[in-house]
């Protein structure tokens, strides 16, 4: 729901947020330290959890992958397109920024900041190629932007990086190094990997959100859906984050234990990345007039990332206990309590560069 705090007022972000996302942080240091609790007490639970295998990752990890995946992508209105298609400005923008400037960005801060570590380093790139998907429609709808725009947005990204992620994937962890003069990544990256990690990990939930929209839309009519079915749905997207999040954390608690420096290394370009993605968003959308709303759309889905992508593709790719796997598990962790930060920078951003939409008071619900 949208605020509907006067114009020139911030209204408290925690207070419009449910107990599970007022307090997710929280959730996922309990989260982590559980999974550090299993791996140490309980003999061969590594073992164990990787015994069987969905698309080169663990059955539990894909299981939970593809729980969290699923709830958002049901929440798309896959048929109202037309007028955010429409809007060729807000498009070309947005897929400017986050399939060229982003990655490119990212691409950088993880040679800047992680030289002499290559594993988590290709873990960073492959956070960086992976867009917004899933958190970011909370962050965006918290900060009263477009909300139509940003699941048009999202559906987009959804379907570019089925397409697209295993040949950008290629690009910047071989051909671009190699251009460069820089080590690429080990012999054992295979582009097919990726491609296949993206195909099940997003490829399914996306079909069944289309699906499952179109057909209960069809059936129950969509306030039902709206009203009924998503609420009970949406929470299993964090159940399915925390839940991986513990099964991950059984296997990387050594590394994590071991050197408590090379998380906070790979926690430092993540907020980096941030926030001058958002606040070059910011800046670009109010420099081509694009309203406070779409702007803030712009901004978060370009500084949102999808890190639930990340991880899967991370795994089946390099292993459940690469370097790799951590860099993306330490994401959530950074862009949580830092795209909340940007909630309340966004709100109040908006009655002083944005007088119009301050003025109208009232958002649409």
């Amino acid at each position: 729901m949208h605020s509907t705090a006067p114009a020139g007022t911030d209204s408290p972000v925690a207070a419009k947020m449910s107990t599970l996302d007022r307090f997710l942080p929280l959730w996922i240091i309990g989260a982590m330290a559980l999974g550090l609790v299993l791996g140490r007490l309980v003999p061969g639970v590594a073992e164990t959890l990787d015994a069987v295998k969905v698309a080169d990752v663990s059955l539990p990890i894909a299981i939970g992958l593809l729980v969290m995946m699923f709830p958002v992508l049901a929440k798309v209105r896959y048929n109202e397109t037309g007028h955010v298609l429409a809007d060729k400005k807000l498009m070309i923008t947005s897929l400017a920024i986050n399939w060229l400037a982003a990655p490119a960005f990212m691409f950088v801060l993880a040679w800047l900041f992680l030289p002499d570590l290559p594993e988590y380093r290709t873990g960073l790139i492959i956070v960086g190629l992976a867009r917004c998907i899933a958190m970011v429609l909370i962050w965006n709808d918290l900060a009263c932007g477009d909300r139509e725009a940003a699941v048009v947005l999202v559906a987009i990204n959804s379907v570019f990086q089925v397409l697209a992620f295993g040949l950008l994937g290629w690009f910047y962890l071989q051909w671009l190094p190699s251009l460069l003069g820089l080590p690429t990544t080990s012999s054992e990256f295979s582009f097919w990997a990726i491609t296949l990690s993206v195909l099940v990990f997003l490829g399914i939930p996306l079909l069944a959100g289309f699906l499952t929209r179109t057909v209960g839309e069809k059936t129950k009519g969509r306030q039902w859906y709206e009203d009924r079915f998503l609420p009970k749905v949406g929470p299993w997207a964090l159940y399915g984050l925390l839940f991986t999040i513990v099964v991950l954390f059984a296997f990387q608690g050594d590394e994590i234990t071991s050197h408590p420096g090379n998380v906070a290394r790979i926690a430092l370009p993540l907020l980096v990345y941030f926030v001058v993605v958002f606040a070059a968003g910011m800046v670009i959308g109010k420099a081509l007039n694009l309203g406070y709303e779409k702007t803030t759309t712009l901004a978060f889905t370009a500084a949102g990332n999808n890190f639930e992508l990340a991880i899967a593709v991370a795994i089946g790719t390099y292993g459940v206990a690469s370097g790799q796997a951590l860099a993306g598990v330490v994401g959530p962790l950074i862009e949580v309590p830092i795209l909340v930060a940007l909630v309340y920078v966004a709100l109040w951003v908006r009655p002083r560069f944005f007088p119009s939409a301050a003025d109208q008071g009232v958002n649409r619900v």
